[in-house]
């Protein structure tokens, strides 16, 4: 790990703030922790930080608060910060106030691990920067679908079209694939054999390295795989989903890969 950073954890629920320390020092992490904002900033006249673990909601200074009050002038942060919190629609405000991470309560311990390491190597700089992709360099796309005929087929038109594509057959690969590989545009299947895909998009739009993956979630409109009459469906635009298709030929999921692509770049 090299030299070794140094981590505080804010959070008044003392099971789960022990809970963190354990398992960051554990991976050889010097961790502090407050139980509350006004308790946090006290420490910070004498500690400097490299990542700041920060629950919302909290007595006497809540997390709100307490990171308004580490910004500089510019209202920019002065310290990476990985915002923790049930509250889950507060997402978007912390990447507008430009938080480094995001977490909502529950969450696995290894997704708080691959988060914390995430964030601090772009912070120290030790992770590659990304390089401009070269107009020849082939746009890299993710499939995950359990059905081995669909997911054949979905591939194929994908690489005829041009690009680079990773399959896979669960949701449990998904999340470890995308997270490795970190793709342009990741196709999930609705129905995976372990998650729905909208549950798999949900975790990989929490962690921080693949939030810019842009998601498409489909399912296949064949008489033995439409959807169930009365299910409610996932929205466009909601949880990280860029778009919801029910198709009935490749060739439309590819359309929507184009035409998802262009609108982003």
């Amino acid at each position: 790990m090299g030299e070794q950073k140094t981590i505080l954890v804010v959070d008044d629920e003392a099971d789960l703030q022990q809970l963190v320390k354990m398992v960051l020092k554990s991976k050889g992490y010097n961790v502090e922790t407050a139980d509350n904002g006004e308790e946090a900033l006290e420490m910070l006249k004498s500690l400097k930080p490299d990542l700041i673990v920060l629950d919302m909601n909290m007595p006497i200074m809540g997390g709100i608060e307490f990171y308004q009050k580490t910004c500089d002038e510019w209202s920019r942060p002065k310290y990476p910060v990985l915002v923790l919190t049930a509250r889950a629609n507060m997402e978007q405000l912390f990447k507008e106030l430009e938080a480094d991470g995001f977490m909502s309560k529950p969450f696995e311990i290894e997704e708080l691990l691959t988060e914390v390491e995430t964030i601090l190597q772009k912070k120290s700089g030790s992770s590659q920067e990304a390089k401009p992709k070269d107009k020849n360099q082939p746009t890299h796309i993710c499939v995950a679908d359990n059905d081995p005929e669909a997911c054949g087929a979905i591939g194929a038109a994908l690489l005829t079209a041009g690009f680079e594509v990773n399959l896979v057959r669960n949701g449990t690969e998904a999340i470890d694939r995308v997270a490795a590989t970190v793709p342009d545009l990741a196709l999930v299947k609705l129905t995976l054999p372990d998650f729905p895909g909208d549950i798999v998009i949900s975790k990989l739009k929490k962690m921080a390295k693949t939030q810019a993956v842009k998601f498409i979630l489909y399912t296949q409109a064949s008489p033995d795989k439409v959807v169930a009459a009365g299910q409610t469906l996932p929205q466009n635009g909601k949880d990280g989903i860029e778009r919801f298709v029910i198709y009935q030929d490749v060739r439309e999921l590819v359309g929507v890969v184009n035409e998802v692509l262009k609108l982003n770049r």
